[in-house]
């Protein structure tokens, strides 16, 4: 009876001195696993890529006062960025003791975030990946990135809300650091030195002279441009700036008899749904729309390194005549008229060294259509991914460019009627009588006891 005691004490101090070295190690180690579908509940790589790029520490101080839900909700969303980036430092400051220096700092809203790195600062206000992950990125860079866009001619506009227009799809990109700007040439000579990226947009109207021999111009200097074409706009004044990117556009619209297959009626909208493994499609693969495409062809006389970005399947052409709006399927191949035969390319991106000794490369993309990505048709596919990558990648942002963002699984259970009929059964009488009977079992075995 002694030697039982005895081990019994024995096992009962060796759990102790277990649990206390658990508690031990727990207090001065950490270890976390993420085994939600895709990862969910981890940072995303392109959250990842931004914090490598940073090169020293980065201090975030949070408005919020003590006591409530507040505080360690945002202590618990910034110990996922410190997890990855050590350096990460979080104060608390109670705006209720200083509502003074509060004011003078612009706080406006309870739990506002700044955050300092290198001696730069931005705020945030809303605590969500996307916003902090882009505040960082704006950090990174050291300023916004001024796009400026084209106008004057007819183009599409960057803060227009027409359904050609593109605000649904520049709004966003301004809490990335990304500042739209207006270009005219009737208004300025040139592209100002600042400029990181000049967008060309479908223009309705001839360029002057002088506003083709500007483009022409900042490409030759080593700038970065979109141009956004289309085939009901040849525009001729426009050969030095398709020779200068070494692109040429050819005539007529670009159709597609596989879209009803996909339940397109018009064979002018031609999908995409497989990309060459480029810097800007890499791992890409969401369908992309574009009605209205203009096919394009690369010369070999440049120095670009000139890479296909979009190409229309086997059973494509060009349509060199007038297509009937009503019965816009009924159009036939001809190559008698001078059509061309599918696969044919209608999106470049090209790089190469930039001749300015300030920049180590150039970028450009030329796609046949623009209206992709315009209020009307934004929303289709994967049509704003698609252009988001495409603005990554002409800024230099190559690791958010190379890493698609996860999608969240479908997480919407469906059941039938009778399936809920079933379920409904299990747990208001299944359960119910499975708890009485396993009760009724105890009662009656303790009274044979």
């Amino acid at each position: 009876m002694m030697g039982r005691r005895l081990g019994s004490w024995v096992f009962t101090l060796a759990v102790l001195v277990a649990a206390g070295c658990i508690g031990y190690l727990g207090s001065r180690h950490e270890a976390t696993f993420d085994w939600s579908a895709g990862h969910r509940a981890s940072l995303t790589a392109p959250t990842r890529a931004v914090l490598a790029r940073m090169q020293g520490p980065v201090k975030i101080t949070s408005y919020a006062v003590p006591g409530g839900s507040l505080r360690p909700t945002i202590a618990a969303f910034i110990s996922r960025y410190q997890a990855v980036k050590h350096d990460i430092t979080l104060h608390f400051v109670d705006p209720d003791k200083n509502p003074e220096a509060m004011r003078k700092a612009g706080i406006s809203v309870a739990g506002e975030l700044v955050l300092r790195y290198r001696g730069r600062e931005q705020r945030l206000q809303q605590l969500s990946e996307d916003s902090l992950t882009n505040a960082l990125e704006r950090l990174t860079r050291g300023g916004d990135r001024i796009v400026a866009f084209v106008t004057g001619d007819g183009e599409r506009l960057a803060g227009g809300k027409r359904g050609e227009d593109l605000s649904d799809f520049v709004s966003p990109l301004a809490a990335r650091g990304m500042r739209a700007v207006p270009l005219n040439f009737s208004q300025v000579q040139g592209v100002p030195e600042n400029t990181n990226l000049v967008v060309l947009a479908s223009p309705v109207q001839p360029l002057p002279h002088g506003a083709v021999q500007a483009l022409v111009n900042y490409v030759q200097g080593g700038g970065n441009i979109l141009w956004l074409s289309e085939p009901d706009e040849p525009h001729p004044e426009l050969k030095p700036l398709a020779e200068a990117l070494g692109v040429q556009r050819l005539p007529g619209v670009l159709v597609d008899g596989q879209g009803s297959a996909l339940g397109l009626d018009d064979p002018r909208i031609i999908a995409v749904g497989n990309y060459p493994p480029d810097a800007v499609t890499r791992g890409f693969d969401k369908t992309t729309l574009f009605p209205g495409v203009q096919a394009l062809a690369s010369t070999s006389d440049t120095q670009w390194s000139a890479k296909p970005l979009l190409s229309s399947g086997p059973q494509s052409w060009t349509v060199l005549q007038p297509i009937d709006d009503k019965h816009p399927s009924t159009i036939r191949f001809d190559p008698g008229k001078g059509e061309l035969r599918g696969p044919l390319d209608f999106g470049y991106a090209l790089s190469r060294l930039s001749p300015s000794p300030e920049k180590n490369m150039q970028r450009a993309v030329v796609i046949g259509d623009g209206d992709f990505l315009s209020n009307g048709f934004l929303g289709h596919a994967g049509n704003r991914a698609l252009g988001e990558r495409v603005i990554n990648w002409l800024l230099g942002d190559d690791a958010l460019v190379d890493v698609p963002r996860p999608v969240a699984p479908d997480r919407i259970v469906q059941l039938s009627p009778g399936g809920m009929t079933a379920l409904a059964a299990v747990f208001m009488i299944g359960l119910p009588v499975l708890l009485l009977l396993l009760g009724v079992g105890i009662a009656w075995r303790r009274r044979r006891r």
